[in-house]
């Protein structure tokens, strides 16, 4: 990056990721005149990382999983730099070190998201029909197989793992969902909601085996031919994929003095992290939320571009606040839907709830609360989004709601 006008202020950005492709765009948008460099280290300008469930079911092409080209950055002079993997972070020159050569900043911001944790079990190294699923590049590789496979296995509790069980089943071969606890999503959802969730499992023809973890993978010549369990199971397939959660990429910030935890990069609620002038956002950034007054780390789409916009502003001087409840929804098989908003028992565990049931309609709400006030909620159910907006509006006010009243919120639909 040049330096010959001081004036120009100079950004670097980590990770070309939602979070940070929008924190370049709105740099621009904010600072015509500024530098901006833009670095990731997979070969593609963004892509839409929700888009890569249907793309594994076939229901969009890869075309429309893109969102940027090469041509866009250069239009918004973004000085883009594709697989290139940035070493490490030296604020005391105020540059960050990549293939060996140093680029300056006058503010940085890290959204290096995470990486998928591996299965850890016997069998997995470098198997050849055993894949994570988090990046394009998985994604092809899984469809590749399942177009070769008869079977195949979902393994893990998590979102991911439905996502996986969802495109197997849509792609007609016999699917099969490996889950350790005793429901899926268990950390999200009680064991109610999990009849809802077994039920539309089922009505698409996967096979769920709970309370089963994998002991080992059985390989020949490089290739799983079958995945036994610690319960005794044995399932023979052709195509296996797993859902373990996220190892943060917070490498680069070693020796660096930038504080992290377990979860990402610690950050304030302005997503400043203990150093003036390097931010964090996205998967990475462990933040505090000044609406649920508790630091957390939220990986989803929307929350990742509320960040990418809140970190520019106050990278160019502001002093914007992150303000927004993070909200998630999606398909649960044919039958289903979820939506979920604010906090769940997943981040806080001593959440007061009320929950609403309407087995007929397959409908569940649940509300969650926090010394008297609304933090979050679950939503099962076709058509059964109706009040979302006023919830999530309650979250933000920070409305203390009398107990008494509890039930009667469940019936919002305004």
């Amino acid at each position: 990056m040049s330096a010959v006008n001081s004036d120009v202020r100079r950004y670097v950005i980590i990770g070309n990721g939602f979070a940070g492709t929008t924190a370049a765009e709105q740099l621009r948008k904010h600072d015509p005149s500024c530098e901006i460099a833009l670095f990731g280290d997979e070969p593609y300008t963004l892509y839409n990382r929700i888009s890569l469930p249907p793309m594994l079911r076939k229901q969009i092409p890869e075309a429309k999983v893109m969102i940027r080209n090469e041509a866009w950055h250069a239009e918004h002079r973004i000085d883009l730099h594709l697989r290139t993997r940035v070493d490490r972070v030296i604020p005391q020159e105020r540059a960050i070190e990549a293939e060996g050569k140093h680029f300056r900043y006058d503010a940085l911001l890290i959204a290096t998201g995470g990486r998928p944790n591996p299965t850890g079990k016997p069998g997995s190294e470098d198997a050849q029909n055993l894949f994570p699923f988090q990046y394009l590049d998985d994604t092809r590789a899984i469809s590749e197989q399942i177009d070769r496979s008869r079977a195949a296995v979902a393994i893990g509790g998590s979102f991911i793992a439905y996502e996986l069980a969802e495109a197997f089943s849509s792609r007609g071969v016999e699917t099969h969902w490996l889950v350790r606890g005793p429901r899926a999503l268990h950390r999200v959802i009680d064991e109610v909601a999990g009849e809802l969730l077994h039920e539309a499992a089922a009505a698409d023809g996967v096979h769920m085996h709970y309370g089963q973890e994998v002991d080992a993978f059985v390989r020949s010549n490089g290739v799983v031919e079958k995945v036994r369990t610690t319960g005794g199971l044995e399932i023979e397939a052709q195509c296996y994929a797993y859902g373990f959660g996220l190892a943060m990429n917070t490498e680069l910030c070693d020796g660096s003095g930038i504080n992290v935890s377990k979860n990402g990069i610690l950050c304030d609620d302005r997503l400043e992290t203990n150093i003036q002038g390097i931010f964090a956002a996205g998967d990475v950034a462990d933040f505090y939320d000044p609406i649920l007054e508790m630091r957390y780390r939220m990986g989803t789409w929307n929350n990742a571009g509320a960040h990418g916009k809140v970190a520019a502003i106050n990278m160019i001087g502001g002093s914007e606040r992150y303000h927004d409840v993070p909200e998630y929804s999606s398909l649960l098989f044919k039958g289903q839907t979820i939506t979920q908003f604010g906090l769940g028992p997943e981040l806080r565990p001593d959440l007061e709830m009320v929950r609403k049931v309407d087995r007929e309609k397959k409908w569940y709400r649940a509300l969650f609360f926090w010394e008297d006030r609304l933090v979050g909620g679950l939503m099962l159910g076709k058509g059964n989004r109706a009040g979302k907006r006023k919830y999530v509006e309650a979250i933000k006010s920070k409305q203390r709601f009398p107990k008494p009243e509890w039930n009667a919120m469940l019936e919002w639909t305004a």
